[in-house]
């Protein structure tokens, strides 16, 4: 059945695309069964653009989106269906057949979020990932205090800065709420650098006070550590990719996009280093102690799937490509806590191995 329906694409109006389409898959290393959803699916969207009398090019995302409510009606939408899309969008794209994406009109709200990522960005070092998490605060701030465009930024008074913040402190943890007065200090420093307001008005954010001690530990013992550490399987493919991802947090205290984005070249055995990209574009050179160089050789030889990536860590499942951020660190230090049954710590992530290291 699986072969016959490539056959029959294949052979169909559309069969260049369809086998441009085919090999993109096994370059990924797609499993046989998802190759075949993929070409399912792809095959319905040609059969219901046909139905319909759309043209290969009048192809984009709102149609696509048309056929996956039609679809979403008659049957279920499988995790993978989107990403199956997606791809067969990019490989028509590469062939120019359908436009370019063209992303929608920007807003006068989205407009100030756009300038105000590119400062952070150029003038303040961030990360893409670390500007992105100062938005939500500041969209809510705009839609209550300044709800027209970049023409009223000047009118932001002290009165609604500190009401802002009395309004939402009590909205979450301290912790999140002293995230919430962080975000809106940075926004209101921009505004005044860029002359957008004549008021410095990030010195009358008021501060959220949190007592020390009043939460759980944020660190864990060094016998927790190695408890976690032990909890990974060795003898498993993923259990040597992921007691090497732990013995980076625990011995070296990196962040979870910092292991993120190691690459095979930062390694170097000579000199018995690690090369790691930190925050604010820094790069650090760090020495590799031998457990964690062990670690890393056995899951290169013995678990490291076949991949053009170069990023050190990738994927078990296909496609074997990096990790797209770190959550799936995280990830994967939460779940080695949880099965060495390691509770009671405020935190359940990657960074409590970087806290337990400096504790």
């Amino acid at each position: 059945d699986r072969s016959r329906l490539y056959g029959r694409l294949k052979n169909g109006p559309h069969g260049h695309f369809v086998e441009l389409y085919a090999a993109r898959l096994v370059e990924e290393r797609l499993v046989r069964h998802v190759a075949w959803r993929c070409l399912n699916v792809i095959g319905g969207l040609l059969s219901w653009l046909s139905g319909r009398r759309y043209q290969l090019a009048d192809l984009d995302e709102q149609l696509v989106e048309r056929y996956l409510r039609y679809r979403g009606e008659r049957q279920s939408i499988q995790p993978g269906d989107r990403a199956a899309l997606r791809r067969w969008l990019l490989v028509l794209r590469d062939e120019g057949v359908i436009a370019p994406m063209t992303p929608p009109p920007l807003t006068p709200h989205a407009r100030i979020f756009k300038e105000f990522d590119a400062y952070l960005l150029s003038e303040r070092g961030l990360a893409p990932k670390s500007a992105l998490r100062h938005l939500p605060v500041i969209r809510r701030f705009l839609h209550e205090v300044c709800s027209g465009g970049a023409e009223d930024l000047c009118k932001i008074s002290q009165s609604d800065v500190t009401s802002f913040v009395e309004r939402h402190a009590r909205d979450w943890s301290p912790a999140t709420g002293k995230a919430m007065c962080s975000s809106l200090r940075s926004f209101l420093r921009y505004l005044h650098h860029q002359r957008l307001n004549p008021h410095a008005l990030a010195d009358c954010v008021p501060s959220i006070r949190r007592w020390k001690l009043a939460s759980l530990p944020t660190y864990l013992s060094a016998a927790q550590v190695r408890k976690a550490l032990d909890s990974c399987d060795q003898e498993t493919v993923m259990g040597r990719r992921d007691h090497a991802i732990l013995l980076l947090l625990a011995r070296l205290g990196l962040r979870a996009d910092e292991v993120t984005t190691l690459t095979l070249d930062d390694v170097d055995w000579r000199a018995s280093e690690i090369l790691v990209h930190a925050k604010g574009r820094q790069r650090a050179r760090m020495p590799m102690p031998p457990d964690v160089g062990a670690a890393i050789v056995a899951y290169l030889r013995n678990g490291r799937p076949k991949s053009s990536c170069r990023r050190l860590f990738v994927r078990t499942l296909a496609p074997h490509v990096g990790f797209a951020s770190g959550c799936a660190i995280t990830q994967i230090a939460r779940t080695a806590l949880d099965r060495a049954g390691i509770e009671g710590c405020a935190h359940r992530g990657a960074h409590i191995f970087r806290h337990s290291l400096a504790t």
